[in-house]
């Protein structure tokens, strides 16, 4: 009990949360590191993902290749970034010490649930709903652009969804090789033995999860195109420009 008593107080103190150490400097850095990383993963997989989907060809190979990713600890791939010559720990801009090494490891971890959601949520577009737009004489573009994405939404938005909560969770490991954000308040703690710190930084690390999630939970739910009733299924009929299948 001692513990988490000294931790609220660390918490309440306001000298934590000021200075270039501080809660607020380190939150900061974290979400720097986590919006840039989240933003190249997207654009990077979500266009392969979305028109190998679109295609039907080749997906299953992307996917599976994607999901080695998941097999390789991001620590284990930091290490190694960081002891080649490149991009090595020197300084990158803002994002700090082994900054560039820290986002491509970053990156790569969010890639497999975002190219995985991606092509998946295009491939489970209804057919009649594809048949429909055929019949109304919708190009291959068309199609994409006015069905096919907007029905894909709610499923992409999962993908990037998890993604996020993944990769600020992991953002932390960049102060294992001293980079920024709230792993260096974490392991700056315990290696004092001031363990009232160190689980303070966790505690902000996992409410600062908790509302990533609820707000990417909020846009998923404002990006889906189908009304959804208490039971939260979608309505048999799909609006498909004029005509209703």
């Amino acid at each position: 009990m001692e513990l988490f008593t000294d931790t609220w107080h660390y918490l309440l103190d306001a000298d934590s949360w000021t200075g270039g150490g501080g809660f607020v400097a380190r939150l900061l850095e974290q979400l720097l590191l986590t919006a840039t990383a989240l933003v190249a993963a997207v654009l990077l997989g979500l266009p392969l993902a979305l028109w190998l989907g679109h295609v039907g060809r080749g997906g299953f190979v992307a996917v599976n290749v994607s999901n080695v990713g998941r097999a390789v600890p991001t620590f284990a791939l930091l290490a190694v970034l960081v002891a080649a010559d490149w991009p090595g720990s020197s300084d990158f801009g803002p994002y700090g010490r082994a900054g560039l090494a820290t986002l491509i490891a970053l990156v790569l971890f969010a890639l497999p649930p975002i190219i995985t959601n991606g092509y998946v949520a295009v491939r489970e577009v209804p057919r009649e709903v594809l048949e429909a737009a055929d019949g109304m004489g919708m190009a291959a573009r068309q199609r994409f652009r006015q069905v096919e994405l907007p029905l894909a939404l709610p499923v992409i938005a999962s993908g990037v969804r998890l993604a996020l909560v993944q990769v600020w969770a992991t953002a932390t490991i960049a102060a294992l090789v001293a980079g920024p954000g709230l792993g260096r308040i974490i392991t700056e703690g315990f290696a004092r033995n001031d363990y009232a710190q160190g689980m303070a930084g966790a505690v902000v690390v996992a409410v600062v999860a908790l509302v990533l999630e609820l707000a990417a939970a909020a846009a998923q739910r404002a990006v889906d195109p189908l009304p959804r009733g208490r039971s939260g299924r979608a309505p048999d009929a799909v609006s498909v420009g004029p005509t209703t299948v």
